[in-house]
């Protein structure tokens, strides 16, 4: 099958391939699990992971990285594409460097690829359960954040920096001071959270969007089966000889945006890379366009219903269409 298309990595004449696979598993599974996941995904042709210090994937995907490199299965480092999150409760301008190397320590590497702020927020303790105490929740200091960003980028840590879930607004404030602009937004982006808004505003900018979620994130605590049991989706995937989840993305993919389906099953992994020799007709792209909108991950849902985080959610609401 090949290694997945590579696609512009918004105006920075870099690239990023357009299928990566997701490592976050809900419920968690044990380190070996992941390995396994990892190495079936590296024969298959994924070169993009996507990880965070908050998954606990980090350790067990730079093993297989390792791995890999010393079976021969991957000639380079080079090769790979490799995104890993700051975590909320690093986000502060003293601590942001250590808690790169941290990943880098973790991941075994010398550099990342990319680099994101994980959420637009601060935790000011470790979260031992859910809800998060109200308190413990506080709005990011941005401008000395993002300049710790940049710092790991000029370091040479990695070669990329972006955010994760921010809105219009919060780029839009980001880009009037940052000297290295965001290269990415990682959001939730599928058939039924289509972001046009926010898609609309990346791409006059420059910013790439990654999609999570792009299937839905059936069998989380945050996803459901909205999109593989989606009769719309699959009256177009019977008449293409494809599954639902190869038709969530390819439109994904043709909005130009690149997308990290977590699936640790080594067929799915495969079908999920077949998405690049067809594409949707505009009568199959109109059909999807009309789906009712609901977002699938909130963070009232991880940290709980604060007047802060129904502010940001409200904000995130309105990059998505009506």
């Amino acid at each position: 099958m090949g290694v997945a298309p590579e696609v512009p990595l918004g105006c920075s004449g870099k690239t990023i391939p357009a299928i990566g696979l997701g490592t976050v598993a809900d419920p968690r599974v044990d380190a070996e699990t992941t390995r396994a996941a990892v190495l079936e995904a590296i024969k298959a042709g994924y070169r993009h992971f996507d990880t965070a210090f908050a998954y606990g994937s980090e350790q067990p995907l730079g093993e297989t990285i390792a791995e890999a490199l010393s079976l021969g299965l991957v000639k380079s480092r080079d090769e790979f594409f490799i995104t890993t999150k700051l975590w909320c409760t690093f986000a502060e301008r003293d601590q942001i460097v250590s808690a790169i190397k941290m990943s880098l320590k973790n991941l075994q590497l010398d550099y990342i690829d990319m680099y994101l702020i994980h959420l637009p927020l601060r935790l000011t303790q470790q979260m031992t359960k859910t809800p998060v105490p109200k308190e413990a929740i506080k709005p990011l200091d941005i401008e000395s954040v993002w300049e710790a960003m940049e710092e790991c980028q000029n370091l040479g840590l990695t070669k990329g920096i972006g955010v994760s879930n921010f809105s219009c607004k919060m780029l839009a404030h980001l880009l009037s001071f940052a000297k290295i602009p965001p290269a990415v937004n990682q959001v939730e982006l599928n058939p039924f959270w289509r972001q046009k808004k926010l898609r609309e505003f990346c791409k006059q900018k420059g910013i790439h969007i990654t999609a999570y979620s792009p299937l839905g994130a059936n069998g989380t605590r945050w996803g459901d089966n909205r999109i593989v049991g989606c009769d719309v989706l699959n009256e177009i995937a019977k008449a293409k000889g494809k599954t639902t989840a190869q038709v969530s993305l390819r439109w994904v993919y043709e909005q130009g945006a690149s997308a990290i389906p977590k699936s640790f099953n080594k067929e799915r992994m495969r079908q999920n890379l077949d998405i690049f020799d067809w594409c949707l007709t505009e009568e199959e792209s109109h059909k999807i366009n009309q789906l009712p909108q609901r977002k699938g991950s909130t963070l009232t849902s991880i940290f709980g219903p604060h007047d802060f985080l129904l502010e940001i959610e409200a904000e995130l609401e309105q990059d998505s269409e009506a």
